[in-house]
């Protein structure tokens, strides 16, 4: 099982590294090209396309993963029912889409919402076949569907913008790498639909997969809330800084921690029964994800406003303010990760569902604190429910796994020290008053010499443990 986890994890980091990079580099070239007015409406699109997609990717698909015992009766008929609800949904927003067009008093949201929303139907296939590699742990075959579906995708954004096609060079390329990716994966994961249905299955997936649909389904909606908030109180452009902002950190979490948190829950629900397991794998991830996760985003933010202004150019630099706070924002939410993918791991869907009850009233309070003020103000808030959210998700670790809050500071407190004292390092750097390429290529080195030079000295412990699975060092 430890081999499996680990490669699985070097797999499903590989494939969101290859994604990431390409994405990324789409991003800058297109973030040149188009203005911030243009990025803001799809990324106000997105929010709506996102918030279907968790009726159609969550709960039920989760609840595959979960079932060590899921058969090919239990795959159809989640393939059956998602892509019923994900018809329905596509109707739902197809004739909604003047409404919230007017809401937001943005007329050309109506088309792009419409077409755009076509990946949701489109994502039911998806869903299914990211299950089966997932409960099969066999995240090689994510490589290749990512690798054609990134450059393919980023080619057609490329060459529509190019073209001056606007908005639609960022809807087609979204769309294209949906579209990729399943034809990819049908031809590589060996899991097709069969005319199998069991009303059985279905209502023991929905027994266990309801709580965690709510859950994901309230953690997303208020994730997205602060962007539906800042488009409608204030510019798409004001929305298109924030979401930047959010993009930067956002790049590392989820090549970073989400990564091992994927391939972390399969391993756990292998092992669900054996709690003192559980509880040692779960321990190792938030360890190992915070080692490498939090001079990263530490880093991030000291390094921010020359990483804006190389890559993005200074039509962006509002946004520098947002990747500084939302850094912090993202390092902190680590161990509510790692509680969230252990809870529905061992089966307590109903706890993760607990929790959202728990924490959004706070998340509510905040915002409409933040939004009177200014975004910048939201932003902070975001970071403030982090540490509240943070705090909450920690407690099912010590009642369930004994997983004590002494033991989880502990297993934080080293790296945190250290990418505090790289971030200071990298920050004197900045009185050098050199140009912004120079300077931000030499703060990354010296960033990352630093710490693994302190680790060195220091013996961290998840230093050594990833260097004992490189070839000729363990």
């Amino acid at each position: 099982m430890k081999s499996r986890v680990f490669f699985g994890i070097i797999w499903k980091f590989s494939e969101r590294i290859l994604a990431q990079s390409v994405s990324f580099i789409v991003s800058v070239i297109l973030a040149r090209l188009l203005l911030p007015e243009e990025y803001g409406i799809v990324s106000l699109v997105l929010v709506f396309i996102n918030l279907a997609n968790v009726f159609v990717v969550s709960g039920f698909a989760t609840a595959l993963v979960q079932n060590k015992n899921a058969a090919d009766v239990d795959f159809s008929t989640n393939f059956y029912c998602g892509l019923a609800l994900s018809v329905l949904i596509y109707a739902i927003l197809f004739f909604a889409a003047p409404w919230i067009a007017a809401f937001y008093a943005i007329p050309r949201l109506v088309p792009v919402l419409r077409v755009f929303a076509l990946r949701i139907p489109i994502s039911s296939v998806s869903a299914i076949q990211h299950a089966y590699v997932e409960r099969h742990m066999i995240f090689k075959r994510f490589f290749f569907s990512t690798l054609f579906g990134t450059l393919l995708s980023g080619a057609a954004g490329i060459a529509l913008a190019y073209a001056g096609f606007g908005v639609w060079a960022l809807v087609a390329q979204y769309f294209t790498n949906t579209v990729v990716d399943i034809l990819i994966l049908g031809i590589t994961v060996p899991w097709r639909p069969r005319l199998l249905f069991s009303w059985a299955s279905a209502k023991a997936m929905m027994r266990y997969g309801w709580k965690i649909l709510a859950a994901d389904l309230s953690g997303t909606f208020f994730n997205y809330l602060r962007s539906l908030m800042i488009g409608r109180v204030y510019t798409s452009a004001d929305l298109a800084y924030y979401e930047k902002g959010t993009q930067f950190p956002g790049l590392i979490h989820s090549n970073l921690s989400s990564t091992i948190m994927t391939v972390l829950f399969p391993a756990i629900a292998n092992v669900s029964e054996d709690r003192e397991r559980v509880k040692a794998m779960t321990r190792r991830a938030v360890q190992v994800t915070a080692y490498v996760m939090f001079p990263f985003l530490f880093g991030l933010a000291a390094v921010a406003e020359p990483l804006v202004l190389v890559l993005l150019t200074d039509k962006w630099a509002a946004a520098v303010p947002f990747v500084r706070i939302l850094s912090f924002s993202s390092a902190i939410g680590l161990i509510s990760d790692a509680s969230l993918q252990s809870m529905k791991a061992i089966g307590r869907s109903d706890v993760v569902l607990r929790l959202e009850f728990v924490k959004k009233p706070v998340y509510v309070l905040l915002l409409l604190v933040g939004i009177r003020i200014s975004v910048t103000a939201v932003a902070v808030t975001a970071l403030v429910y982090s540490v509240y959210g943070t705090m909450m998700n920690a407690r099912p670790l010590k009642k369930y796994l004994r997983y004590s809050y002494q033991e989880q500071l502990s297993d934080l407190k080293i790296p945190a020290l250290l990418s505090c004292a790289m971030a200071g390092t990298i920050g004197l750097i900045s009185f050098l008053h050199l140009g912004n390429l120079p300077m931000l290529v030499l703060q990354i080195l010296t960033g990352a010499g630093f710490y693994i030079a302190a680790s060195w000295i220091l013996k961290v412990d998840s230093l050594f443990y990833l260097l004992g699975y490189v070839p000729g060092l363990s």
